[in-house]
């Protein structure tokens, strides 16, 4: 069994697949030409596995299922664009899409990371202050005959307590630092992260606008695939990955059964707004549907790429001056009664 490809993996491979097959060469064929620039052990073994398969008369989507590396929904898209003809749109149309995926994800990450080290950066320093500062300056003012009192008092305590607990503070920091980095490079924990993000009332409305834009994408996908609406949604579903837009295409699909058009569907479940909801009611009556799907995917980028970057000029500078100020009054409650001292013995 091989383990499960990245988005990254997926898209070189679907990307590469498709230049072959759009030059007339047959997917088995395409395989052994991958082979042979394949340098990685992992790679040839999993291509090894797909030429096996086809050399027992299996399609290309079959030998692509047997070896358990790829997901379900992306071999039922190869499987249609297979037996329709249409593989090569299929291939470029799923390696887009994943490269999609991995562009945004890769932001996302992006803009979670500097913030987490900021503020990781800001307990250390914290920490270091309570614990090992303070107590230095406990000792001159016990030298001048005097002790620290009020918030700095009471931070020295609670330095005291923490170095007494340090090694447990250790262990959480590195729980800490071990789970936001899988967060951040596991899929599995990518996604985790992801139904967490959706639900914490500061970033919902941002995991919305991603789950549109995965929506969209995939819808434009399936369709151009030659996949009717109901399967489309089914297969969508599963990619979305945000249970308030699951619901909202069961809500979809039932409006569908009832007999309302797709437009209506759309705006009655809440998946997009009236203007989007328009653009594909214009769509589907031109027979251009997967390009306006495509078209809205593409401005639901846009916008959370924006809303990314405009998070992070605000979010940077708010952390830098929180613990600016943090330090500084820190520094300030002992500093000042300790010249308070130093002038009356003066």
């Amino acid at each position: 069994m091989n383990k499960k490809l990245t988005a990254p993996e997926i898209t070189t491979f679907l990307s590469q697949t498709a230049l072959l097959v759009q030059a007339g060469i047959t997917p088995f064929s395409a395989m052994e030409i991958l082979l042979s620039d394949t340098g990685s052990t992992d790679g040839q073994a999993l291509i090894q596995e797909i030429i096996a398969t086809c050399k027992e008369g299996e399609p290309f989507y079959e030998a692509l299922r047997r070896t358990e590396a790829f997901p379900e929904y992306c071999i039922q898209l190869i499987k249609l664009g297979e037996q329709s003809g249409n593989l090569d749109d299929c291939l470029t149309s799923l390696a887009a899409y994943y490269e999609k995926e991995e562009n945004i994800k890769e932001n996302i990450k992006n803009a979670i990371t500097y913030p987490l080290i900021m503020i990781i950066m800001m307990f250390l320093v914290i920490f270091v202050l309570m614990t090992k500062v303070l107590p230095i300056f406990n000792q001159v003012f016990s030298e001048l005959g005097s002790e620290m009192t009020g918030i700095a008092g009471s931070l020295l305590k609670l330095g005291e307590t923490l170095n007494t607990y340090s090694g447990i503070g250790v262990f959480l920091l590195v729980a800490l630092f071990i789970l936001v980095y899988s967060s951040l490079t596991i899929p599995f924990m990518q996604e985790k992260a992801l139904h967490l993000l959706a639900r914490f009332p500061a970033t919902k409305g941002f995991m919305q606008k991603f789950a549109c834009q995965r929506f969209a994408s995939g819808m434009s996908m399936t369709l151009r695939s030659g996949i009717d609406t109901f399967a489309s949604l089914d297969m969508v579903a599963e990619l979305v990955g945000n249970e308030d837009m699951e619901k909202k295409i069961a809500k979809c699909k039932e409006d569908l059964k009832k007999g309302d058009n797709l437009s209506d569907a759309l705006v009655n479940s809440g998946i997009f707004n009236n203007m989007h909801s328009r653009m594909v009611t214009v769509g589907y009556r031109s027979g251009n549907i997967d390009v306006v799907l495509r078209k809205i995917a593409d401005q639901y980028e846009k916008e959370t790429d924006k809303k990314l970057q405009s998070i992070i000029s605000v979010l940077e500078p708010t952390l830098v001056i929180i613990l600016s100020v943090i330090v500084g009054l820190i520094l300030l409650s002992v500093i000042l009664p300790l010249m308070g001292i130093m002038s009356s013995i003066g």
